[in-house]
């Protein structure tokens, strides 16, 4: 779950609160262990037997990130917001690996169309206009207030936070009206052609790989520089254990993490063809249950195509449906092995900033083409200009989202609290 930021501070420097070593299972906690486990081979089975073992795969891969996530409590919302915040600079270091791993791993995948399936594989490469910059405005401001970003919804939700029920609904509804007015964006508003670093440029794979390097070198030297200059609060060790318990029980360093992630994305890359996404799988939920209710969402221009035909379909045949239910489930358990798996009451001004980040981040992904993980990790790593852009605009609706969040009783970190 995007975790609650914790800082120690003193007059000088700022120190780390001492690691403190997870608890004995209890035994309802076993249990959550047992469940969880059982129900991952129930999903997989029906998954294998509705579709076919490459989206079973896909599922296995979807367990694994949900791990990875909650593990490290691997954060794209609170990275941006200790930035901007107090100039925090751990998370988006991690980002910067992350992305540095992926962008190799894209490049060579990319270039030689290399695939475990058969199928030519295509990075994420959106045109570059209103749409993109204004929808990720919109998703900095959402995942600010709904204290979660696509990828910390569910793996949040997974591990047990209670407001990202109401976090994950609004992003549903909010991913519908997206999809409602998805003509509009895409066809009335200015928008540059898709630019692709490697292929539109003329760079070629490695010039691009060259590039984005040199940019994540930069990025990396400028947070060091930032870190230096505001002393910010250290990020909260989280519980952890020792030997290879860790590895179930413990907690997972963010640059760990980070390679995970970028080669558990490069691994659905060459299985399904496209890159990690999430946000389309919710627009697809939400679709198939207006069609329930007697509305014909076929007619959009959203579900023309591929995306009108997957609404006739199990959603078991979706992969990024499949990829999703992965991660909570996979989070689910690795919260359950932590023992951390406590759901707790909603406060009011948290629930209703849940509804509306939710609302935010929904609609927000459907006009930039995707969220932090479809826009910004898989767009930058496939050489998309888009997903830079993405990444600015998503910062500047951060800032802003900062002297929104107390209207709900939300905190902000500051560098002299010592809790935020």
């Amino acid at each position: 779950m995007e975790q609650k930021e914790t800082y120690l501070s003193s007059n000088k420097q700022r120190v780390f609160q001492p690691t403190t070593v997870v608890a004995k299972l209890q035994p309802m906690q076993r249990t959550y262990v047992i469940f969880g486990v059982l129900a991952a081979m129930i999903l997989l089975f029906f998954t294998v037997q509705v579709a076919n073992w490459t989206q079973g795969s896909l599922f296995i891969i979807g367990l694994a990130l949900g791990g990875a996530l909650l593990y490290a409590r691997f954060g794209f919302t609170s990275a941006f917001r200790r930035l901007v915040s107090v100039g925090n600079v751990q998370g988006l270091q991690a980002h910067m690996l992350m992305l540095a791993v992926a962008t190799t791993l894209f490049a060579i995948i990319l270039s030689t169309g290399f695939s475990f399936t058969g199928t030519d594989p295509k990075g994420y490469v959106s045109p570059v206009g209103v749409s993109v910059i204004f929808g990720a405005f919109l998703f900095g401001i959402g995942m600010q207030l709904g204290n979660g970003c696509a990828s910390g919804t569910l793996y949040s939700l997974g591990g047990g936070s209670s407001s990202m029920v109401l976090t994950l609904l609004s992003f549903i509804a909010g991913s519908l009206l997206g999809a409602y007015h998805f003509t509009f964006w895409m066809e009335e508003t200015p928008s540059f052609k898709p630019i692709s670093l490697a292929e539109t440029t003329g760079f070629g794979y490695f010039g691009a790989w060259i590039l984005q390097m040199a940019l994540f070198a930069l990025i990396y030297w400028i947070t060091i520089l930032i870190s230096k200059k505001k002393n910010p609060p250290m990020m909260k060790p989280l519980p952890t254990t020792v030997g290879w318990k860790k590895i179930l029980r413990g907690s997972w360093p963010l640059f760990t993490a980070a390679i995970v992630l970028a080669l558990l994305n490069a691994l659905v890359l060459t299985i399904r063809g496209n890159p990690w996404g999430i946000t389309s799988a919710f627009a697809l939920w939400g679709g198939k249950f207006l069609m329930e209710t007697g509305v014909d969402v076929s007619s959009w221009g959203y579900f023309a195509g591929p995306n009108g035909e997957a609404l006739t379909k199990s959603v078991l045949t979706d992969s990024t449906s499949v990829l999703n239910f992965g991660i909570m489930l996979g989070a689910f358990i690795s919260a359950s092995f932590q023992g951390t798996f406590k759901p707790g009451k909603i406060k009011p001004g948290v629930a209703g900033a849940s509804i509306v980040g939710g609302l935010l981040m929904g609609y927000g992904a459907r006009l930039a083409f995707g969220c932090n993980i479809g826009a910004y990790f898989g767009g930058i790593a496939s050489f998309s200009l888009h997903g830079w852009v993405w990444a600015v605009m998503a910062m500047f609706g951060t800032f802003l989202a900062l002297f929104i969040r107390p209207l709900f009783g939300l905190k902000n970190p500051k560098s002299t609290d010592s809790i935020c």
